[in-house]
């Protein structure tokens, strides 16, 4: 199976999209003025405390305040919020975490009352985003993130991954974290961690000591409340860290900054993997030349079309994630109705699998398979599943069918569900259901290149147009094309681009930013 990355740094939003054998199986989109991400740590204050939940509400800058329960506050707190006093009384020198204290572990069935009081300033992480009315949830427990380890300021522990099974190595791992872990500082090895040397796993604990000091001091010299003093790395970066394997072939990027970070990262990570890092520079938005565009189209929706006439119907609420397998048109196969109903199924389950992690469908999940007489079909159907969710990420687990025929599924789920609108609005009479006729469609165009030209004084540009609508302006010897670059310059250049609808057009100018060439009104 060959992986390949695919980034789309736009001037609002940065897409990533991860290919199996050239099959899109995750997909992520975020805005660059997006100032919540899980891994962020604030220093904030206690807003209103909630007795009947054991939890409190604690304002981090959000429209609404985040949840933080008491058993997240984490068995440290009290050594955190001893720890946080040091720092804040003296804004000139840092006093050492190595020299904390570390106090008693908090209980577990203790009351947020004793704990917290409304105003106190604590240290808090985000471990899960927004999603729908809910604010951002919250942990006391910090932790940084790395390739190889996670570093808990305040921890006691050495943790190996239980994906390690030798007993050697999970012991020589424990023992060089040991060797080389600051003081008061607790360590996860993760899974990605075996076998490697001593000088990578130290490489890493230095960096990641230096994210933790770095907070400290934003915390020190900073009295602005709530305070954001750390932020996760780049969504581009942090993609990388989890999913980076030795089976990546390359890594496409059509922005030089993305592309200079995700070099230096891959170089310090793995620096015989350098090369596949690789800048975009085709004239196609970079999504249409990986045919990512198309499958985007095609993945997202309410109805998935997955073999041979057989569909999903995928609902989300509030509560749980439901999805419907039809068989619809399918041709009968000369076998009967249980095979059949076995082999859309299972090709159902196949599809399923990568809808879960394309789409990031997190809480609860219930299926509804077509139904099956034979235990071992159903026992088939349960495997197959499982097998197919091996490769995702996030933590999930999967129960066996019902009498009722229902698949039960829980995933992790810490973002909204990734809900890519497919149905375009009509771009050109914006809702009145009344546009101008389509062979002026041209004319519009080339009203706007005159104008762009002649008044504007922009002499090289891009303009995005439907391939259909490209096709035509490139069609013939003297084409269409030709004659507006004979007449307005050959800085005329038509891209075809997918994902915009029939009559829609984009501009842009030389350094590929946005040109906003709409009118208010431009059907009347």
């Amino acid at each position: 199976m060959t992986s390949e990355v695919v980034i789309d740094a736009q001037e609002k939003a940065i897409s990533i999209a991860l290919l199996e054998d050239k099959s899109l199986v995750e997909y992520q989109n975020e805005s660059r003025e997006a100032s919540f991400s899980v891994g962020n740590i604030y220093v904030a204050k206690v807003k209103k405390l909630m007795p009947g939940l054991n939890a409190c509400f604690v304002d981090v800058g959000y429209e609404r305040d985040a949840f933080l329960h008491y058993l997240d506050l984490g068995s440290q707190f009290n050594s955190y919020a001893k720890y946080l006093k040091l720092v804040q009384s003296d804004r000139k020198k840092l006093y050492p975490h190595a020299k904390a204290q570390r106090l008693p572990d908090l209980k577990k069935d203790g009351s947020v009352q004793q704990i917290l009081t409304v105003g106190q300033e604590v240290l808090v992480q985000i471990v899960k985003e927004p999603i729908s009315t809910k604010g951002p949830r919250l942990t006391g427990e910090l932790s940084f993130a790395g390739r190889f380890i996670v570093l808990i300021p305040f921890g006691d522990k050495v943790s190996v991954s239980s994906k390690i099974k030798s007993g050697e190595e999970r012991a020589r791992l424990k023992q060089l974290i040991q060797s080389i872990k600051p003081k008061n500082c607790g360590v996860i090895v993760r899974t990605v961690a075996e076998g490697k040397r001593v000088a990578e796993l130290d490489t890493e604990m230095k960096v990641l000591t230096k994210r933790w000091e770095d907070a400290l001091v934003k915390v020190q010299k900073t009295q602005k409340r709530p305070q954001l003093v750390y932020e996760e790395e780049g969504r581009a970066i942090a993609l990388l860290r989890d999913l980076f394997n030795p089976d990546f072939e390359n890594i496409y990027i059509n922005d030089e900054q993305i592309f200079e970070e995700v070099k230096n990262y891959i170089t310090l990570i793995a620096p015989e993997k350098s090369s596949i890092v690789k800048k975009y520079t085709g004239k196609l938005p970079i999504f249409d030349n990986f045919n990512i565009t198309k499958q985007i189209k095609s993945g997202f929706g309410k109805t998935i079309n997955y073999k041979h006439g057989a569909y999903l119907i995928i609902e989300h609420t509030e509560a749980l994630h439901v999805v419907d397998v039809n068989s619809g048109n399918r041709s009968r196969n000369g076998n009967g109705q249980e095979e059949n109903a076995l082999d859309v199924n299972l090709g159902a389950a196949d599809e399923l699998a990568r809808q879960l992690r394309l789409r990031d469908m997190g809480g609860i999940i219930v299926v509804d398979f077509i139904d099956m007489k034979l235990a071992e079909d159903r026992q088939m159907l349960y495997e197959r599943m499982c097998k197919n969710m091996q490769k995702d990420r996030a933590r999930h687990n999967i129960l066996p069918l019902s009498k009722f025929g229902l698949m039960q599924i829980t995933r992790q789920r810490v973002r909204p569900a990734m809900d890519v609108n497919v149905e375009e609005n009509c771009p050109t009479c914006n809702g009145t259901g009344k546009i101008k006729s389509s062979i002026l469609f041209t004319d519009q165009l080339e009203g706007k290149i005159d104008k762009l030209v002649n008044k504007i004084g922009i002499k090289k540009f891009y303009l995005h147009v439907h391939p259909y609508v490209a096709a035509f302006i490139n069609q013939g010897a003297v084409s269409l094309k030709l004659k507006w670059r004979m007449k307005y310059g050959f800085g005329v250049h038509i891209i075809p681009s997918q994902k915009l609808a029939f009559l829609q057009y984009e501009f842009y100018d030389n350094q590929k930013q946005f040109i906003d060439m709409k009118e208010e009104i431009e059907i009347k």
